[in-house]
């Protein structure tokens, strides 16, 4: 039997170290959906990404004929294809905030993690790191309002925002205790959740072993 015929429906190929891949797993955990989750390494793409996946990257989602290649893309099908527990509020205007909070994650954190993350020039991963020190302490205290992302439920901003959060170690960023506090406290909520946990690749448990 060919390697089509032996999958379930829905194929995940993710890298586990990558926190764009992470990102979409979590919300599979937290939707409980039946997937083949293949741990791929990114200079060994098998076939089936090379030929659906117009730009061979990860992470890439097939479900039947459809083929998604963007995170956030495969984040919002996903919690449109399969709705309890949603992961975006009910209403526009909500859902329009909720998408800005994910658009200003990649705008004001991504850049500097994918910066520090290829380690080129000591220089530029340096200022990223304090770049990305200084934001997340800036946003602390919007954690004292309400438990998860500025939202009483956990959404698709959180699971943009873990990641993240989880790799600091690896980023070489520790936060102050007092001044982050509210952070700290955010991320100890999160990092507890069942999905959470059960989000995390081999590479990434090690990452705060």
């Amino acid at each position: 039997m060919g390697v089509v015929a032996k999958r379930s429906s829905m194929t995940f190929f993710s890298h586990g170290e990558d926190h764009y891949s992470h990102r979409v797993r979590i919300v599979l955990a937290e939707k409980g959906v039946t997937v083949d989750v293949l741990d791929t390494d990114p200079d060994h793409l098998p076939e089936d990404v090379t030929s659906l996946n117009p730009y061979n990257s990860l992470p890439t989602l097939l479900d039947r004929d459809l083929v998604l290649y963007e995170a956030n893309i495969m984040m919002e099908y996903l919690d449109e294809r399969f709705p309890h527990p949603p992961l975006l509020p009910v209403y526009p205007v909500a859902r329009a905030e909720s998408r800005q909070l994910m658009y200003r994650i990649q705008r004001d954190w991504c850049g500097d993690v994918d910066t520090i993350l290829a380690n080129k020039d000591a220089a530029t991963v340096e200022q990223a790191r304090q770049n990305l020190r200084d934001n997340l302490i800036t946003i602390a205290p919007i954690f004292n309002e309400l438990p998860y992302f500025m939202s009483e439920e956990f959404t698709l901003v959180d699971c943009c925002a873990a990641p993240i959060l989880w790799r600091l170690p690896v980023l070489g960023i520790e936060l102050p205790e007092k001044s982050a506090k509210p952070l700290l406290k955010y991320m100890s909520r999160v990092f507890e959740r069942e999905s959470f946990r059960l989000s995390l690749s081999e590479a990434e448990k090690e990452m705060r072993s």
